[in-house]
């Protein structure tokens, strides 16, 4: 069997899980044949990990010479995990060049970015694949086969609440995603994630959105105002061996430190955000997103013709264990708790992940893998928001300049 050959830009932690689903899980059907970034010690660090798992070595790039890499090392898709304002100038070079992409999410940051994209898509006829580990939870997978099946009929609303503990949830402000201009903030780092679950479960993309949202706990201002002690939040390279490697010692190169301290100023992302949208199929959505929850986990009703569905996730809670729970609701019959294991979660959802992108092609009945146009519609809502956030009035999708 012929392996096709996987080169990676962007050797950051995410790097991490495809590196060693290419390297050790698929290694009979894909073959990892280079890596490149901005920082050459990140890069060394990835190399030691995978001769720690037993795999070769693979050369490594200059970021700058992406190109160059490509063509030397026979490369058949490229795998990006930049950050994710720089996704669209390598996803670009490697459909113009030729090659196939998988990208992390989000797929870009902004609608220009997004098209730019898309056009190169057309231009091409290249493959671009976004990475949605969250199609790959069994949990989110059962929703969408219940929807699917008109167990509830037609959809009328969804409630999302997604919650992010102040373990979790801190990073984000410790990190580059701080910088709204890096990440296009958690409406669009983070929540693209969750509006790709409302647009697979719905089969129907936004159409009108509004959002309001602060930044209410992190932050220069916050720390005195609500009396919380910054020791609490700070985060310890030394504590983790892999990560003092990838980030603390590999600072000299390029400066980025991996553990800002979440009160600094530099903070232009928010925090507690809440949006309320409407979907070309008359649904409608209203959705919360905090990031400072002392627990880690989600909250989902979908309201439909025939019923209901409940479902609820505790990912991460002081003291306890993963659990949740899945309720089935039909008018006139008694609720039905349907069978979900709360353990099966991010860690299952990226070797589902990696098995489907990197594994033997096999049959996707849900319809998991999710291409360009998909990437693009999950960025809508956040792109909408984020518009709306500023100009405090409800923004048309159709009126953000990405043409699908």
């Amino acid at each position: 069997m012929t392996r096709k050959r996987y080169a990676l830009i962007g050797a950051g932690h995410r790097a991490s899980t495809f590196l060693h689903g290419l390297a050790v899980e698929h290694a009979g059907t894909a073959e990892l044949v280079a890596l490149a970034d901005v920082n050459r010690t990140r890069l060394a660090a990835h190399n030691r990990r995978l001769a720690g798992l037993g795999a070769d070595p693979v050369p490594e790039y200059p970021a700058a010479d992406f190109l160059t890499m490509l063509d030397q090392e026979s490369v058949d898709t490229v795998l990006v995990t930049t950050v994710d304002s720089t996704h669209d100038e390598y996803i670009v070079a490697a459909l113009n060049a030729g090659r196939d992409v998988i990208t992390e999410k989000p797929m870009t940051t902004d609608p220009q970015r997004c098209q730019r994209i898309l056009d190169a898509v057309a231009a091409t006829g290249g493959e671009v694949t976004v990475a949605f580990n969250y199609r790959y939870q069994p949990v989110f997978e059962r929703l969408r086969e219940i929807i699917a099946a008109g167990e509830i009929g037609e959809i009328g609303s969804v409630h999302f609440e997604w919650l992010l503990d102040t373990r979790h949830g801190a990073d984000y402000f410790r990190r580059w995603h701080r910088d709204k201009a890096n990440s296009g903030g958690l409406l669009v780092h983070k929540a693209t994630h969750h509006f790709d679950l409302i647009n697979w479960w719905l089969d129907a993309e936004p159409a009108e959105v509004y959002a309001q949202g602060r930044l209410f706990f992190y932050g220069p201002e916050n720390a005195k105002l609500h009396g919380h002690d910054p020791a609490h939040f700070a985060l310890s390279l030394d504590e983790d061996p892999w990560l003092r490697e990838l980030y603390q010692e590999a600072q000299h190169e390029d400066g980025y430190r991996r553990n800002q301290d979440v009160f600094a100023p530099g903070v232009s992302i928010e925090d507690d955000l809440a949006v309320l949208a409407r979907y070309h199929s008359g649904a409608t959505l209203t959705y919360h997103l905090t990031a400072y929850s002392p627990w880690e986990g989600v909250r989902v009703m979908v309201n439909g013709s025939h019923g209901r569905l409940e479902l609820e996730v505790v990912e991460a809670d002081p003291g306890g264990q993963p659990h949740g729970s899945l309720w089935l609701r039909k008018f006139w019959q008694p609720p039905r708790q349907l069978p979900m294991s709360a353990e099966e979660g991010h860690a299952t959802a990226d070797r589902r992940l990696c098995a489907a992108l990197f594994g033997p092609a096999a049959e996707d009945p849900t319809g998991k893998r999710a291409d360009h146009l998909a990437g693009a519609r999950s960025l809508l809502t956040g792109f909408a928001a984020n518009r709306s956030l500023v100009t405090g009035t409800p923004v048309r999708t159709t009126d953000l300049g990405v043409r699908l």
